[in-house]
């Protein structure tokens, strides 16, 4: 066993599917990798199985995640995706390796020695608003008339974040077109009315932009004169990513990504950004691999942040708030009040200001997506309006 994982366990990365399920004793974890195999590559798709099940236990049993070069106790090695030595390894075994038209799935089980860092917002979900991307450059988009590549992204990332069954859940907001450039360039130009309203509409407390910055092609990989050899071009893939607190309009965390790989298509075919030819293509692949990365990053930066949201109506002392059963409040939860302002520079700046009260509410009735909360002491709440934040109030 030791060294069947050791020969598979160098090298390529996949998309995959992957169910997980926590084995009998409590370090003990079971998860099944499912990868595509491409181009008749069976070493490759169970080599990309067994990493992504490896990576799939560690996350699940509170490893940390982050996208640099390299290494996961020694064990796992992988292009873009490093797993900190938090989770130790203990022990693996394979249970099982099937093998179905052009899929190849493994099941491991791991005994994982978890040394995470534990926070009480973790405890808690987070709802992020995941909004269309952006094309800076449209013209690149022409070989392969990928126009509506943005929106294949889009709509990738959201499967990412929903497969990887974490607390950060994803919103879908990507079929309305938004001007996201602003939120990207040096002045943080930012619009505050904008994130309001995606995050109102969305019912989300965070928001996440994102623009494509590159889709260049490099020169033809093959020769004019191998004239049986299909065309084949380098092509660039760069994207950015902004992620912004939905209640308080602030930037939180911000990332770039960029691959390349292979173009395999005729330079005048064109090609549908939403069929399985474009998202099993090394190009395709390229991109859900970023995907996959950036739900495993996004997972971490928003592990520890705070559980808020707003207050949404008020009569007769009681509180409607958008927080329910889905971000994982309970009846009888406690949260603090805070005001939200701005505060300015002397260079006219605008910076995000909170004032947190001596109030505190209790959540009385529960719902999915909301609940109902009253003051503690069931006393008036001074000062205290529609919008303002609300917080899940931690020991």
């Amino acid at each position: 066993m030791k060294s069947f994982l050791k020969a598979v366990l160098a090298g390529l990365s996949t998309t995959a599917v992957l169910t997980f399920s926590p084995f009998t004793h409590a370090q003990w974890y079971e998860s099944t990798g499912h990868a595509v195999i491409q181009n008749s590559d069976i070493p490759g798709a169970k080599a990309a199985a067994i990493k992504d099940a490896i990576t799939q236990a560690l996350v699940f049993s509170g490893a940390r995640v982050s996208s640099v070069q390299t290494l996961v106790d020694g064990v796992l090695t992988q292009d873009q995706l490093k797993i900190s030595s938090q989770g130790e390894i203990q022990k693996i075994e394979l249970v099982s390796e099937n093998r179905s038209s052009d899929e190849f799935a493994i099941t491991l089980r791991l005994d994982i020695f978890a040394q995470t860092e534990q926070c009480p917002q973790s405890n808690f979900n987070k709802f992020i608003a995941v909004t269309q991307s952006q094309l800076t450059n449209r013209e690149q988009a022409r070989m392969g008339q990928i126009f509506d590549i943005n929106k294949a992204v889009s709509k990738n990332i959201y499967t990412s974040l929903q497969k990887s069954k974490m607390s950060a859940i994803p919103v879908a907001y990507f079929n309305k077109a938004i001007k996201v450039d602003t939120y990207f360039n040096q002045q943080h130009d930012y619009s505050n009315s904008q994130l309001e309203e995606i995050s109102s509409r969305s019912n989300a407390q965070y928001v996440l932009l994102s623009q494509i910055t590159s889709l260049s092609t490099s020169d033809k990989l093959n020769s004019d004169y191998a004239f049986w050899q299909d065309e084949s071009y380098q092509r660039h893939y760069q994207i950015e990513f902004s992620l912004f607190n939905g209640t308080t309009y602030e930037p939180l965390w911000q990332n770039s990504y960029q691959s390349q790989a292979i173009w395999p298509f005729e330079k005048t075919a064109i090609i549908d950004v939403n069929s399985n030819r474009f998202w099993q293509s090394p190009f395709g692949q390229s991109i859900s691999d970023i995907n996959q990365t950036l739900s495993y990053d996004l997972q971490a930066a928003m592990a520890c942040l705070p559980t808020q949201g707003k207050i949404m109506h008020m009569e007769n002392n009681k509180l409607v708030i958008n927080l329910g059963k889905a971000h994982g409040l309970e009846k009888g939860q406690q949260l603090s009040i805070a005001h939200h302002n701005y505060l300015t520079d002397a260079q006219g700046n605008t910076m995000p200001h909170t004032i947190t009260t001596l109030n505190r509410i209790r959540v009385e009735q529960l719902y999915q997506h909301s609940a109902i909360a009253v003051s503690i002491n069931e006393q008036p709440l001074p000062g205290v309006q529609i919008n303002d934040i609300v917080e899940v109030a931690t020991p």
